[in-house]
């Protein structure tokens, strides 16, 4: 055998157009002629020499020097009888400045459990699982599916004994035991891509073709995404093409040279992260950015990625003052490389998994981020609304005595609701350094706050748009997310808090069964106001559609103070079934609401033919729909209602339910 990279692959990986290129740089066991071993090869076009150093040669610097392929950059050389298991570096020496370092390869698969910084040759071979969560993939990630996601930090979801962390494998069955119980569609992990720093999260990758070997080997995550796969769980990985971190093993100053970042600190460092940033104008740093995007979604079977920071991308004065940066071509603050690469991106993963999810995290009003490329977007399937989670995290936490003169936080989002397609996020970010957890932001005594909880993911799931909703919060975790522990397990043994699970539970079945809450999340023919108006209760109402069947009705009390009598205008006459009410005693409420339901009468409310009167729950959500069977919506309604409210009422009182 030959050198696996032909010349074909040297043209397009200058050229900046190799998205496969995990297959030919790294290290690869194999032969050459009738000799076993390992191909070795890594671009570092301004090194002097490179040579390889590992266990195979007591790390001697001397014993294997790579040879330069052309004017390729790249340096590759066959090494005999090493095997997967063996642990290496590049040794490169630079020709400008002296400089020297031992670098770990940028395209290894495995790496040594940090803080040791080693290479490890490895073979990806896994037999998979999942074809029939493959195959019917499309149909679960499409606009019209539903789609909740639980975010999940693997190192303090829940640990060993003596505060150890769970391998991949230990994982795997009680994520997904817990994720099923809960009814969430997906799971999104935070970066498991190797990274030197455990409390960076992941964010500041350095392997970004390498599992993290703190849980485990590449196999073990795979079994664990296979697994989840297998009880029809989604996986979608964090990845951060954005920036990277500084340690001199890793990708900076690769070669003696500013190679993958930009050599001007006004472009290539990140003063938010003290990183460095890629320079997406260099057609062999987008060739490997995106190779290793397409690497997870290929040899990982991830069902998507979620691009960490794409703000930072777009704007090249992203949190830097005037003089701190440097204008585009045009005069501009729009980071034109970073378009374009970012539209490359997506139309490279749309026409190779055009199944998977492809997730913006933008926190600005940049437009278009969630259309095709075709149209001038940049070909997101979904953008995180930073806007909805922070206007609605700020409402929650005013005294409900103030909540009417902040109306519009809680409103405002309709204005802008299908600008793009959104997910809904309650994330990491939102409960780390002293933010404190969701449970805390919320005001009042400890029954007031589990209720604020159980409103704040009531309104998330009847509000169109995706969910994602960060662990803990599912069990109101009292002290904010600390990546040094476990979650706080022991309190599903209190009633207040296992209610909260429950609550959850309930709401992602509903959303997942009711096609009215999940059909038409990207769709404005899905979202309808009742009534957004009434400032001095702190109420709303709105409904949700689906293509067909009933519509559901949302109503939200956004104060501690029962409602008798609230009137709305319906869609429609019957009778209206309260599916589900956050207030009920199973989830720890206070047990006011309906009975069961209430019939609509023909007084005309709302701009609507009929009219409910509900008792409203305090800081309380309800979820009605009408009861099937009953006669068409308002528009078939007119001149029939005296007989269908009489038979409506016989009904009701029939069921005992009023």
């Amino acid at each position: 055998m030959s050198s696996p990279l032909t010349e074909q692959d040297l043209y397009l990986f200058n050229e900046g157009t190799h998205y496969r290129l995990y297959e030919k740089l790294g290290a690869h066991p194999g032969t050459d002629g009738d000799r076993e071993g390992t191909w070795f090869a890594v671009w570092a076009p301004n090194a002097e020499q490179v040579a390889l150093i590992g266990d195979w040669n007591g790390w001697d610097k001397r014993a294997d020097p790579m040879a330069l392929r052309g004017s390729s950059g790249i340096w590759e050389l066959f090494v005999p009888d090493v095997t997967p298991g063996m642990r290496y570096k590049f040794h490169v020496v630079s020709r400008y400045r002296g400089y020297r370092a031992d670098k770990a390869d940028p395209f290894a698969f495995y790496a040594e459990v940090a803080p040791l910084r080693a290479s490890v040759v490895w073979d990806l071979e896994y037999q998979w699982w999942d074809a029939d969560w493959l195959l019917a993939r499309a149909e679960k990630q499409g606009q019209a599916a539903p789609i909740s996601a639980y975010e999940v930090h693997l190192g303090s979801w829940r640990r060993g004994e003596g505060n150890r962390l769970l391998t991949y494998r230990e994982i795997a069955p009680l994520l997904a035991d817990h994720v099923k119980r809960l009814g969430f569609t997906h799971v999104e992990l935070l970066p498991v891509m190797e990274h030197p720093y455990y409390g960076s999260w992941g964010y500041q990758t350095t392997g970004y073709f390498a599992a993290t070997s703190r849980y485990g080997t590449p196999q073990d995550l795979m079994f664990m995404i296979d697994h989840l796969h297998q009880q029809d769980i989604g996986v979608i990985l964090d990845w951060v093409p954005s920036h990277f971190p500084g340690d001199e093993h890793g990708l900076v100053f690769f070669d003696g040279t500013h190679l993958f970042e930009h050599a001007d600190p006004r472009k290539g460092f990140h003063p938010d992260w003290t990183s460095y940033i890629f320079n997406l104008g260099r057609n062999e740093v987008r060739s490997f950015l995106i190779s290793s995007a397409r690497f997870w979604l290929e040899r990982y079977h991830a069902d998507g990625l979620r691009v960490d920071a794409v703000a930072s991308m777009l704007y090249l004065d992203y949190s830097r003052r005037a003089g701190e940066w440097i204008p585009n071509e045009y005069g501009g603050r729009e980071n034109l490389e970073a378009i374009a690469f970012l539209r490359a991106l997506n139309q490279e993963i749309y026409e190779t998994f055009p199944d998977a999810q492809r997730v913006a995290e933008e926190s600005t009003a940049w437009p278009m981020v969630s259309r095709p490329t075709y149209l001038g977007g940049l070909g997101f399937d979904y953008k995180w609304d930073m806007g909805w989670m922070h206007d609605t995290l700020a409402y929650l936490g005013y005294d409900p005595i103030h909540r009417r003169f902040h109306h519009n936080q809680i409103t405002f989002r309709s204005l802008y609701a299908f600008n793009e397609s959104f997910v809904l996020p309650l994330s990491h970010d939102e409960v780390v350094h002293g933010k404190g957890s969701l449970i805390n932001k919320m005001p009042g005594d400890v029954w007031q706050k589990l209720a604020h909880l159980r409103l704040l993911f009531g309104y998330m799931m009847a509000q169109p748009g995706k969910k994602l909703l960060f662990m803990g919060g599912e069990m109101a975790q009292w002290r904010e997310w600390n990546h040094e522990t476990s979650l706080d397990w022991h309190l599903l043994g209190d009633p207040g808090h296992s209610c909260i699970c429950l609550w959850l539970e309930d709401l992602n079945r509903l959303y997942r069964q009711e096609p009215a809450l999940h059909q038409r999340d990207c769709d404005p023919a899905g979202f309808e106001w009742i009534d957004g108006s009434d400032t001095e209760h702190s109420v709303i109402a709105f409904l949700r559609r689906g293509e067909a069947g009933e519509p559901v009705v949302a109503v939200f009390n956004f104060t501690p103070v029962p409602r008798e009598g609230y009137r709305i205008g319906a869609p429609g006459r019957g009778l209206w079934k309260e599916i589900l009410n956050s207030d009920a005693a199973e989830y720890g409420g206070s047990g006011v609401g309906n009975m069961g339901g209430a019939v609509a009468t023909p007084e005309p409310l709302h701009g609507r033919s009929h009219c409910l009167s509900l008792t409203l729950p305090p800081l309380g959500v309800l979820f009605l729909q009408r009861e099937a069977g009953t006669e068409e919506d308002e528009r078939g309604d007119e001149g029939e209602e005296g007989a269908s409210d009489e038979a409506a009422e016989e009904e009701i009182e029939a069921a005992d339910l009023g």
